[in-house]
């Protein structure tokens, strides 16, 4: 089969690379559509350790079954389906508590780390286990189903957080990540929603599905704007959609006193922050990692038009092209957001 493989960083090959082996508890998928994320642009660059050369990318995608497994059941060739990003066991204490993204036996599909390695969905065929699987229903593309797992993250961050009507939220980080939180809060009923960011074209996405201020860092004070809108009191929620020490105190300094700051962003291993000021004013962190069972709900919100996917896609191409898009991503393209390649 045909796949876009990283060689070496910063350096892709579209080749032949032999088909995937299919063990019983998995379905060989044929991948229609599969969208770059910006931990793939971080991998690619090698800042973020987590794509070690040589590997497969790519673990937000949609396709058909093309085969099963002799132990598969209740799914069969030609069906449309997504799949998660994370490949957990089922078996452990935090998959038994439902917490699969937290499962001791973990591996995220097209990463590679000294640890193991999970090729991806930037090739013709991927194999997967079944357990993993989610239907498509004919409403919903490939490529919009190629971003139920963004939106499954960013449904799964707003759902560990304590939302109340009508609260102030600010998201620091409008890439796809950010502007699907902002939909999300929005559905969950916040009252305001500011939207913080460096690029002024990722602000203008933000502000089309559904922000209603907009700030970037390098023109305004964030925290005294956060207040200027609040009685003095800061936002009552905050979400960090970068990970990096800028963004997380940007976050943390624009919420109240009792306020919660809940961690997405995932780029840098360590940040800095003023521990004495989170405790003083007993601000909650809360840390979310990938999804747990939001990718039902997220499907039938894409489908009921719930949830605007289309907004955010910027391109479609051939996966034949991938390293050219890659490159244009990394060298952040104005109005370019998510790419979805097509084998």
């Amino acid at each position: 089969m045909q796949a876009l493989v990283l060689q070496e960083y910063n350096r892709f090959e579209y080749t032949d690379v032999p088909d995937p082996e299919l063990r019983p508890d998995e379905v060989l998928v044929r991948i229609k559509a599969a969208g770059i994320c910006g931990s793939d642009i971080h991998g690619m660059d090698g800042s973020s350790g987590r794509r070690v050369p040589p590997v497969i990318m790519g673990h937000e995608a949609s396709g058909v079954i093309e085969d099963t497994g002799r132990d598969v059941t209740g799914w069969e060739t030609g069906a449309r389906i997504t799949f998660d990003s994370t490949v957990y066991c089922g078996a452990c204490g935090f998959c038994r508590r439902g917490q699969v993204n937290l499962c001791e036996h973990r591996r995220v599909l097209g990463v590679s780390t000294d640890g193991y390695k999970q090729d991806g969905a930037f090739a013709e065929y991927l194999a997967v286990p079944a357990r993993i699987l989610y239907h498509l229903p004919e409403s919903v593309s490939f490529e919009q189903g190629a971003l139920v797992e963004p939106c499954a993250i960013a449904f799964h961050a707003v759902e560990r957080t304590p939302v109340s009507l009508g609260d102030t939220a600010i998201v620091v980080g409008c890439g796809i990540i950010g502007s699907l939180v902002i939909q999300a809060l929005r559905l969950a009923g916040c009252g305001r929603i500011a939207a913080v960011d460096l690029r002024d074209d990722r602000l203008r996405l933000a502000e089309s599905l559904g922000a209603d201020d907009l700030w970037n860092p390098r023109e305004t004070d964030v925290p005294e704007a956060v207040r200027g809108i609040t009685e003095g009191m800061g936002a009552d929620i905050g979400f960090e959609v970068v990970g990096n020490s800028e963004a997380f105190n940007t976050a943390l300094l624009s919420v109240r006193k009792g306020g919660v700051v809940t961690l997405v962003g995932n780029i840098s291993p360590e940040v800095q922050f003023p521990e004495q000021y989170a405790v003083t004013r007993e601000v909650s962190l809360i840390g979310s990692c990938a999804s747990a069972g939001e990718y039902p709900a997220c499907i039938n919100m894409i489908a009921r038009g719930e949830v605007n996917t289309d907004r955010i896609i910027s391109a479609t191409a051939p996966l034949s092209e991938g390293a050219d898009w890659f490159d244009r991503l990394y060298r952040e393209e104005e109005d370019l957001v998510k790419v979805i390649l097509r084998p």
